[in-house]
């Protein structure tokens, strides 16, 4: 008995096949979207590449391009023979492609559910590579005459400003590098000669911040400088009042962006395996229910559709028989004759090690 079987007169087939042709038409628009996304994505990750410490990010952005791509292509088809499946002549020439269609739209869907799968689980990795990538962003600032390193600077800057975050985890990662270089310290300064006497590494720290980490909605003039010396302030204790500085950290900051980023896209493409669900399940229906019109030449007499011609249970165990069957296929039974297509011969004094049976 078929699963999920359905009547259909000429009225609901032309129905079906008018709302599949929507739905395919539907799912060439998410393909669009999706497309898009992974050009923004990928223009995204790029802006922000110094502050990345791979490439390997890029793999999600790629594979969104390339599934959008194909979802244009084959729901654009889809929706071509959902439009043709009611003239006579255009179903039995498109009445061929309709499996290979069908499975490829399966196999499809599977590629899309890798891509969610991969949405959710590449956070952690964006996680990690961001953690590198401002640590070495923060410890080469100072080297704008460095080549490879010249943007190091202005990324970070612009990042801090449009992300409202400051350092790797929190401001006081400025603290543990040099961030000034040398060629705009006077070294004849004995202040400026005593820090940097005073460090092992010969570095020249201090408990400042670069200005992009100021908070220009505070009321208060901006202190970047000597943020942990009181007395260098009036009116100020570091340990009590709000800093006018960002206190979150970039890392945070642009995870949170790439984060949200990455769960949309997910929740779109999981949104779009079930658009494609319900196209390759209406197609199924359409095609059945026009092979077995009962009379075909007549487009008004009735005809049944269903998502499987056996029972489920059967179907299934139909296909344990098959992957069975193409298992034993490449075996040869022991003791038995050798096929021809094998062209496996024996040789009398290899006997005792032959398998087959010589002729």
């Amino acid at each position: 008995m078929p699963f999920m079987s359905v009547k259909f007169n000429l009225q609901k087939r032309v129905k079906l096949a008018q709302g599949l042709w929507m739905f395919y038409w539907l799912s060439v628009i998410v393909g669009i979207s999706i497309f898009s996304l992974g050009i923004f994505f990928k223009i995204e990750l790029r802006k922000r590449s110094e502050v990345m410490d791979n490439s390997e990010s890029h793999l999600v952005p790629n594979l969104l391009i390339l599934v959008g791509m194909l979802a244009c292509g084959l729901n654009a088809f889809g929706g071509k023979m959902c439009h043709d499946a009611l003239d006579p002549i255009k179903f039995s020439k498109m009445k061929p492609m309709l499996k290979p269609f069908m499975l490829l739209s399966c196999g499809f869907s599977m590629l899309l559910l890798l891509v969610a799968l991969l949405c959710f689980l590449m956070q952690f990795s964006i996680y990690l590579t961001l953690a590198e990538g401002l640590k070495n962003t923060i410890r080469f600032y100072k080297d704008t005459d460095t080549p490879g390193r010249c943007f190091m600077k202005r990324t970070l800057d612009i990042t801090q400003i449009e992300f409202r975050c400051c350092g790797n985890n929190n401001f006081r990662d400025w603290f543990e590098v040099q961030w000034i270089s040398n060629r705009y310290l006077d070294m004849s300064n004995d202040v400026v000669k005593d820090r940097v006497l005073s460090n092992v590494e010969g570095k020249y720290l201090m408990d400042s911040v670069p200005f992009s980490c100021c908070n220009p909605g505070s009321p208060r003039p901006c202190i970047q400088h000597h943020l942990t010396n009181n007395s260098a302030h009036y009116d100020y204790d570091h340990r009590t009042e709000e800093l006018n500085i960002w206190t979150r950290g970039c890392r945070e900051a642009v995870f949170s962006y790439y984060s949200s980023i990455m769960t949309s896209i997910g929740v779109l493409i999981i949104i779009t395996i079930i658009l494609e669900s319900m196209d390759v399940a209406g197609l199924k229906y359409l095609s059945t229910s026009l092979e077995t019109m009962t009379d075909p030449e007549n487009p008004e007499c009735e005809s049944e559709g269903w998502l499987l011609e056996k029972g489920f249970k059967e179907t299934f165990a139909d296909v344990l028989t098959k992957l069975k069957t193409l298992g034993r296929a490449n075996q040869v039974q022991e003791g038995g004759d050798a096929p021809e297509s094998l062209g496996v011969k024996c040789i009398p004094e290899q006997l005792a090690i032959c398998t087959y049976r010589c002729k």
